[in-house]
């Protein structure tokens, strides 16, 4: 399924849920100075191509997002003499950002903010498409390969009770844990609990990084877990996990927060732009609408990141060197 973004099916991917996010957006709003009081004059920062510009990209919390802006800020700096920042950002307050003209560019958006792409995309209209990034993320739940291969029957929802000791621990008491990410994550998951009336408690790690070092410990002792997964990811790669078969997503099934009892969708990934900088941007903003790369692609800049720990920008300028073949395309 590939809907469009500008959709009400596709937006509500990963509605916001809990106050957790708003209490993570208003921190990160006070951060930045973003706001979206008044926010309909964009007022946009960026940017005609010319040197001394300043192009802003969000970047949202996992490796994937930083990947992207890594790329594109490289190629942005060497091929049109423009200065990038780079606004480490959650995907929901990024769209104030963009609404404001404090941000020009948000380069993942997995859906996690419907209201307001519906408020600024489809009302105030100072926000715009700029298509689609080429990846198509799916979330869900996941178990490693090692345990779906000893109890096979294991990756259907309705049998998780049956083996929820497995996967009690410390924080998840005598409830099984399905390990979570960064609090700032909009998911559906306590919602999937409670309605499916499950024997398990959510329980997050912290960030991106610190979930991962679970999973990677846990995989590396060969010990059971359940955790909130999402393709592409780099870690897939060395940590083979299988998907939990949860109740078949349909279009509506989401639309309200508390009741949902369905899984999530595929996702095409997508591109936003301040209004002003989508029309007035020239170069840069022509080059940000024409990026589109592969899941193994973004995954390779991933993996140097996270994986390597090499800096986003050593990583972005080794792949640049090494796939001109690829991004050369973007700049026509």
């Amino acid at each position: 399924m590939k809907p469009s973004r500008t959709t009400r099916t596709a937006r509500t991917t990963r509605t916001s849920r809990t106050t957790r996010v708003a209490v993570a957006a208003t921190a990160v709003l006070t951060a930045t100075g973003l706001t979206a009081c008044g926010a309909a004059d964009t007022g946009a920062t960026a940017s005609s191509g010319g040197a001394g510009d300043k192009v802003t990209i969000a970047v949202p919390s996992w490796v994937g997002a930083e990947a992207n802006a890594a790329v594109a800020a490289h190629i942005l700096e060497q091929e049109y003499d423009v200065r990038v920042e780079k606004t480490q950002i959650d995907e929901s307050v990024a769209f104030d950002g963009l609404d404001s003209g404090k941000i020009d560019a948000v380069l993942e958006d997995w859906g996690g903010a419907p209201d307001k792409i519906e408020k600024y995309v489809d009302e105030r209209k100072s926000v715009v498409s700029a298509g689609d990034l080429g990846v198509t993320g799916k979330i869900g739940w996941f178990v490693p390969e090692y345990l779906a291969r000893k109890h096979p029957d294991i990756t259907d929802w309705k049998n998780l009770d049956t083996y929820a000791h497995l996967f009690r621990t410390a924080e998840s008491g005598d409830k099984g844990q399905l390990l979570e990410g960064s609090p700032s994550y909009t998911t559906n998951d306590d919602a999937l609990v409670k309605n499916l009336d499950l024997d398990f408690k959510t329980v997050y790690a912290g960030s991106e990084a610190a979930q991962i070092t679970q999973i990677q410990q846990n995989y590396k002792a060969r010990k059971p877990f359940l955790t909130y997964w999402w393709t592409p990811n780099w870690v897939n790669e060395d940590v083979k996990m299988v998907e939990v078969k949860l109740p078949e997503w349909t279009e509506g099934c989401d639309d309200d927060p508390e009741a949902v009892d369905c899984g999530y969708p595929e996702t095409p990934l997508q591109k936003y732009l301040n209004a002003d900088f989508a029309q007035d941007g020239g170069e840069p903003a022509e080059f940000l609408k024409r990026m589109r790369w592969t899941e193994e692609e973004q995954n390779e800049v991933a993996a140097m990141i996270a994986g390597e720990r090499m800096s986003p920008e050593d990583a972005a300028e080794k792949w640049v060197a090494e796939n001109e073949d690829v991004w050369k395309a973007w700049l026509a």
